[in-house]
């Protein structure tokens, strides 16, 4: 699959641009960076009852992801674990962010996306990818990746997927919320890749292998609304 850099315009109806693009993904990095490997996604039970209290509903969906987080470690494989955690986010809905947080583009964190019961398509990747990151997948293995989806409803549209990579040379594996399987990127002729990224950098969408390193999040900027929300989605 080759990098088209005019489809990316097209994306979200030809109101993001490239450039938005590479911002948007570069104040991610800082975000990955600084919580990928220490974050700690323990919830007390005042936490519990203080999502209850904001969202009806979410102790179950809360309790659930505890469950998944402690007893996802003793998993036997590395397969295992991403099956488990792409069917556990899959059972969330499906929301515009428009819709649900009356914002055009929001990126909600793990507590946020269960609690509401509802997220877009960064926020099912976002939330695979730090799940897995905390039950043992290395941070080298996984990539959020924008992608540009076709045939989709609108027919082409801008999307966000996690890559798994069993090592650097591998085919990736498509974890995504379109569809339930996980595929690899050669089964996935939906999708057209724009730029991978994790904790460690950002790649050009080359090939449906590695790609081609274009920055590091030692580069990236500050991203406070995004990051000041983690740990603190119920104070």
């Amino acid at each position: 699959m080759t990098l088209r850099i005019e489809s990316v315009a097209a994306g979200k109806q030809g109101a993001v641009t490239l450039a938005a693009y590479l911002l948007t993904i570069c104040l991610a990095l800082l975000m990955l960076q600084l919580y990928a490997g220490g974050a700690d996604f323990s919830l007390s039970d005042t936490d519990m009852d203080k999502a209850e209290a904001k969202w009806g509903g979410a102790r179950k969906r809360l309790q659930a992801w505890q469950k998944l987080l402690e007893s996802g470690t003793s998993l036997p494989t590395e397969s295992a674990k991403l099956q488990t955690v792409n069917r556990f986010f899959n059972q969330i809905s499906f929301v515009s962010d428009a819709q649900h947080w009356n914002k055009p583009d929001y990126w909600a964190t793990p507590v946020e996306m269960l609690g509401s019961n509802g997220g877009d398509c960064e926020d099912f990747a976002i939330g695979k990818y730090f799940t897995l990151l905390q039950i043992g997948i290395p941070l080298s293995k996984l990539r959020i990746t924008y992608v540009k989806a076709l045939n989709w409803n609108p027919v082409d549209q801008a999307h966000m997927v996690l890559a798994y990579y069993e090592t650097p040379k591998s085919e990736p594996l498509i974890l995504d919320n379109l569809i339930p399987e996980i595929k690899p990127a050669s089964q996935r002729q939906d999708l057209i890749p724009v730029y991978s990224f994790n904790g460690e950098g950002l790649w050009l969408a080359k090939e449906r292998g590695s790609g081609k390193p274009v920055g590091g999040s030692d580069r990236i900027g500050l991203w406070k609304d995004l990051t000041s929300r983690l740990g603190q989605e119920l104070n």
